[in-house]
């Protein structure tokens, strides 16, 4: 394999680092994770917060909810701009953007401010649609699940990362002899300056294509004329994707908002302690997100598309199962061991997900991933109303959520995901101008 190729990757080797394609991988996956590390900065520091502004259940609840609902219509103007500007560029306008709100929100003294800058980071959010567009372009058919799911989870693994490093950075800065008040103020500037950085690097070190940018190369799609935003959401499958998307990146990202609290709460802990069990949660996207791209992948080349759907719906029934469990859980260690169990399928169905949406449609690959993508955040945000409801424990809602996991994940069963699937060897023709 030629790594100076300009087409698309047919394998992937995670330890290479040479080439066009392997060098935006990387830049990508890590890009991602910083803005992972800081769109869900707050979650793990919420304890300190919640006491520094007198903030009630209801008001935690609406922070998170701003901080999944801004993504919503970022992710999908996100992906238009994708299919025009570019990858490279539409990341490093996200980044400097997404950077002022991060740094800034230790501005915000009282409930209102809060919620607002609570809002502007949410819109980071939309830096997985960029990701998974860049990796799909770098990688050929056959390979796409996997490059996106190893990316995807690598990403996601910053929300992990976060539960315990904020807490512990809040304390260092304590230690020098701030209050937490100040301190937590103070940490958040740290993922804003690394935000900024990936900026540069992204913006210098990155190509939009294997052949190069976009305003560099005469791009033309094989299968004819790019789709509009209207039709390539006609498709029913799109909105099947979402719904599914909804049910596990959503609860992905309502659990990172969350678990940090629900175990300082129910388990009488430390902030530290606290973040070090949610970044459990987090660091299973290290693997799982990739098995479930690996393994849909290899279904997908015995079984065709149906085969993706079918191992999609099942997992999706798993992780409903897992959540059920997790919600009846007495003791820290059985909280823990159902917590892993469901965290394992809920990253798995991130990853099988991701593997089918590049052939949905092709010709819309920016469209349709901002349209996923954006449904789950609103699955997360649909999640986050539970948990700001007075009359409904956390316990409560994790058991509402599961079985209404487990139910999509039946439904989809039915959906037929092979319809009208052309897999060429390569979806783009790339041509010099």
């Amino acid at each position: 394999m030629n790594l100076t190729s300009n087409k698309p990757l047919e394998s992937l080797n995670v330890f290479r680092f040479s080439g066009v394609q392997m060098r935006t991988f990387h830049i990508t996956w890590f890009t991602f994770f910083v803005c992972f590390f800081g769109w869900f900065g707050l979650a793990p520091l919420m304890p300190a917060i919640r006491a520094d502004l007198g903030l009630t259940k209801p008001e935690v609840g609406n922070t998170i909810i701003a901080a999944v609902s801004a993504t919503i219509l970022a992710r999908l103007v996100i992906g238009k701009l994708c299919d025009s500007w570019g990858p490279r560029k539409t990341y490093t306008a996200l980044l400097v953007l997404g950077s002022l709100p991060v740094m800034f929100v230790g501005l915000a003294h009282d409930y209102t401010t809060f919620l607002l800058f609570r809002l502007a980071i949410g819109v980071i959010g939309a830096s997985f649609v960029i990701t998974q567009f860049h990796t799909s372009i770098m990688f050929a058919p056959k390979i796409k699940g996997t490059a996106n799911a190893v990316a995807g989870g690598w990403g996601n693994l910053g929300g992990g990362i976060t539960q315990l490093a904020m807490p512990l950075i809040m304390a260092a800065i304590v230690g020098f002899g701030y209050t937490k008040p100040e301190a937590w103020r103070l940490a958040m500037i740290f993922p804003g300056v690394m935000m900024l950085i990936m900026a540069f690097v992204y913006y210098r070190f990155t190509k939009d294509t294997p052949s190069g940018n976009f305003d560099e190369i005469e791009r033309s799609v094989v299968t004819g004329e790019k789709v509009s935003f209207w039709a390539a959401c006609a498709d029913i499958r799109v909105w099947a994707l979402a719904l599914a998307y909804a049910c596990c990146f959503g609860m992905e990202i309502t659990f990172d908002g969350v678990a940090a609290l629900y175990f300082f709460d129910n388990f009488k802990m430390a902030e530290t302690q606290a973040g070090f069990w949610a970044m459990l949660f987090g660091g299973m996207n290290i693997f799982a997100r990739a098995l479930g791209g690996i393994v849909a992948d290899k279904v997908g080349n015995k079984y065709g598309m149906r085969g993706k759907g079918v191992l999609l719906a099942g997992m999706l029934v798993l992780e409903g199962a897992g959540i059920v469990l997790f919600a009846q859980a007495g003791s820290l260690p059985l909280a823990i061991l159902s917590m892993i169990t469901f965290a394992l399928f809920l990253k798995m169905s991130n990853g099988s997900t991701y593997a089918i949406v590049p052939f949905v449609n092709p010709k819309a690959v920016g469209v349709i991933s901002g349209v996923v993508g954006a449904g789950g955040n609103l699955g997360g945000m649909l999640m986050a109303f539970l948990f700001k409801s007075q009359s409904i424990s956390y316990g409560q809602a994790f058991m509402y959520i599961g079985c209404i996991v487990a139910a999509v994940g039946a439904l989809l069963f039915l959906v037929n995901f092979s319809k009208e699937v052309v897999v060429e060897p390569a979806e783009v023709e790339l041509q010099t101008a």
